[in-house]
């Protein structure tokens, strides 16, 4: 079934893309204002872009026209951030920091967490969660009259000590981490614990697999 978005309803997209595009990683993003408060919320539009330079991005929407939500004014107004990856164990703290609180209030401590801080930027990062990643603002793109995306440039990266098994080769046991991302509609989440490994084909083994099939 084609669904045009053209003559769709933007509620109905978005019902589209979530159901289809998953699972989503999630960007638990820190961020400081200028006053110092801190502010924490989760994020599924999220991913990395790029490896060199290293660049990641995470999608915003708002609750009003021109409203980029706390994350969004503060990211404007200091340019920095931490992107928080959220494993299983963390998964009812990081639902306690989605919940729309006044911008006074502490969401970290609300949820029962701590933070750590920084070594390039102001914001700290969730010192309960397995891999944290200081960023810089790239760029803003606003792509609606209350959503952006912004693009940042990833600084350092802290993993927890148990999950790297080479420091020196910089090998990370993944399955460790335990993350957790966005599945299709409102409360649902999926864990990464069901793998399948697929090497990559090489131009020459895959001339080899044909020369096979067809003398068969």
């Amino acid at each position: 079934m084609l669904f045009d978005f053209a003559a769709t309803d933007s509620r109905e997209i978005y019902k589209l893309l979530v159901a289809t595009i998953g699972p989503r990683p999630i960007a638990w993003v820190t961020t400081q204002d200028v006053d110092g408060t801190i502010n924490a919320a989760p994020f599924s539009f999220f991913n990395a872009m790029s490896g060199d330079p290293p660049v990641v991005a995470f999608g915003i929407g708002g609750r009003a026209p021109g409203d980029y939500k706390d994350t969004g004014g503060n990211i404007r107004r200091t340019g920095q951030f931490v992107v928080n990856l959220c494993s299983y164990e963390l998964a009812e703290p990081m639902n306690v920091t989605a919940i729309d609180f006044p911008k006074d209030v502490d969401e970290l401590r609300e949820a029962g967490l701590t933070t750590a801080p920084s070594l390039h930027v102001k914001p700290p990062r969730i010192a309960e969660a397995p891999v944290a990643m200081e960023c810089e603002r790239l760029v803003i793109v606003d792509v609606g009259i209350d959503r952006a995306v912004i693009l940042g440039k990833v600084l350092a990266m802290y993993v927890r000590d148990d999950c790297v098994l080479d420091k020196d080769r910089h090998y990370i046991d993944t399955p460790k981490l335990d993350l957790i991302g966005r599945m299709h509609g409102a409360g649902w989440y999926s864990r990464v614990t069901d793998r399948f490994e697929l090497p990559r084909i090489s131009v020459e083994e895959w001339a080899a697999r044909k020369s096979a099939k067809a003398a068969e």
